[in-house]
């Protein structure tokens, strides 16, 4: 993934080289904005017994939904058009840290939203998006529900971690290292 550009490539060839693909840095930016507002909602369903909360599951269950299917859209695009080389100077250590930080994005951008729709179709609750009732992936379990739910919600503060240190590492390629990284899915030019 890290190969150098060749020096038969133009700087405008380069530069499109060295930046996701606009439909890449479209899905990063929406999927960011919807997993940031999961994540909040998230919090207010589990801290709020008032009426709020059917509200706020009236928009989980769907933006899960959304999520998902966002999340296998970005998986297959990342696959079928990779990624910009890391700068050739990146320590080892780090090119490592963010390869499984991009895997584990991936997998929780998945993992969550099934964990969520397993986990309510185990408690029998209905799952319906956008006026459609979807079936119900797993039978009724009481036992299941409670340790999908605990499953959700650990992997979710997880996610929330993560987050927490994508930030953090863009920032430190934006501000310190100023390499590029952050560049490349910057939605500016």
């Amino acid at each position: 993934m890290s190969q150098a550009i060749s020096k038969e490539t133009t700087p405008a060839t380069a530069r499109n080289n060295a930046r996701f693909s606009p439909l890449q840095r479209a899905l990063h930016w929406t999927m960011a904005v919807c997993i940031l507002a999961m994540l909040f909602i998230g919090v207010g369903m589990v801290s709020t017994v008032r009426p709020d909360y059917l509200t706020l599951v009236s928009i989980h269950k769907p933006l899960g939904i959304v999520i998902l299917a966002l999340g296998l859209v970005r998986l297959a695009v990342r696959i079928m058009r990779g990624a910009p080389p890391l700068p050739a100077d990146m320590p080892q250590p780090m090119k490592l840290a963010a390869h499984l930080s991009h895997l584990a994005f991936y997998a929780l951008m998945i993992a969550l939203p099934l964990l969520g729709y397993g986990m309510l179709s185990a408690a029998d609750y209905p799952v319906i998006v956008f006026g459609v009732h979807l079936p119900s992936l797993l039978p009724h379990s009481d036992a299941l529900h409670t340790l999908l739910w605990n499953a959700h919600r650990f992997l979710a503060l997880c996610f929330f971690a993560l987050i927490v240190v994508h930030l953090a590492a863009a920032l430190f390629h934006a501000l310190v290292r100023r390499d590029g990284v952050f560049h490349a899915m910057a939605p500016w030019r």
